[in-house]
């Protein structure tokens, strides 16, 4: 009998996540044994740091480094990440496989609704994306903020006397906490980050058996929308740190891709949408890239890339 060792974080969202990818694999291959093995990111024991400085301490990626680097020695065989958190290039001798559909990919005001919201309400996220694309709609708002797991992320509505709190909507409805949604906000105002939504399956190249079963899970329609936002994030040089929003989408065989930036203060935005080729996704993210530079996005940019890795 053969064995997987799967990895992840030690989140509650990140256990539901394999439970999520192994469920049908385990009654595809009843001759496979899948176990799971948690490994602690620098995110996950230091949640008062910026993750930017987390990043730098943890050697690249302050939510991927360390599952990638016991992937590479053979400790696990595979890690499911989720891909927003996972930076676009693998260390050597790893490859991402096709993720196995994809969650919600919107963001969720909790709490209340956008409209709802009073002048200067107290909103927790610390992402500088949702930061921006929020104060770009309501600029009276006051971000505050917050990190950690979802339920205590939630929690600090109360403990943090927070008018709403900004989550993923794809993270709640895993932990079946979609009643605590005010509202899923608009994607064509508040893009998600590249990938949001999706998982990342991650195998070492040469592991043949995990290649062969894992990809049985795999949907080749939402590997080409998240190649796509990954290909137009790394164009940007951008990181999960950096106010950048990504939604790509197949219809038939065209693959449309609508980025934006937005100044981490909120008053500057720029957006481009371009359709191309289902099988060239890469291509259409580097267009993509290229027209939000053309734009002037580079100076946003800026103004936090110096601070801001992944």
């Amino acid at each position: 009998m053969s064995t997987l060792v799967v990895g992840s974080r030690a989140s509650h969202l990140a256990r539901a996540q394999v439970r999520e990818f192994l469920a049908p694999l385990r009654e595809r291959f009843p001759g496979v044994v899948f176990r799971h093995q948690v490994i602690l990111e620098g995110g996950d024991q230091d949640r008062r740091a910026a993750l930017s400085q987390v990043s730098v301490r943890s050697g690249g990626s302050a939510f991927s480094t360390n599952q990638e680097a016991a992937l590479v020695v053979g400790e696990v065989d595979v890690i499911v990440h989720s891909l927003k958190d996972l930076p676009t290039t693998s260390p050597p001798g790893l490859v991402l496989l096709p993720p196995p559909g994809r969650e919600d990919v919107r963001d969720a005001l909790c709490g209340s609704t956008l409209a709802g919201l009073p002048q200067g309400a107290r909103i927790g996220t610390g992402a500088a994306r949702r930061i921006a694309q929020l104060l770009h709609v309501r600029p009276d708002l006051v971000p505050v903020p917050i990190r950690g797991n979802v339920p205590p992320r939630l929690n600090k509505l109360k403990t943090m006397s927070l008018d709403a709190v900004v989550l993923a909507a794809a993270g709640l409805k895993r932990l079946s906490l979609d009643d605590a949604i005010g509202e899923l906000l608009p994607i064509e105002q508040f893009p998600p980050s590249p990938g949001q939504g999706a998982l990342g399956i991650q195998i070492r190249e040469d592991n043949d058996l995990a290649r062969k079963i894992l990809s049985t899970a795999g949907d080749l329609v939402v590997e080409a929308e998240v190649r796509a936002e990954r290909a137009m994030l790394a164009e940007l040089h951008g990181g999960c740190s950096v106010p950048i929003g990504a939604y790509g989408k197949v219809d038939g065989d065209v693959l449309t891709l609508y980025g934006q930036v937005t100044s981490l203060d909120g008053k500057r935005q720029v957006d481009a949408r371009l359709s191309g080729s289902l099988g060239e996704p890469e291509k259409l993210g580097v267009q993509v890239a290229r027209l939000l530079l053309a734009q002037g996005v580079e100076g946003i940019l800026a103004e936090v890339r110096p601070t801001a890795t992944v």
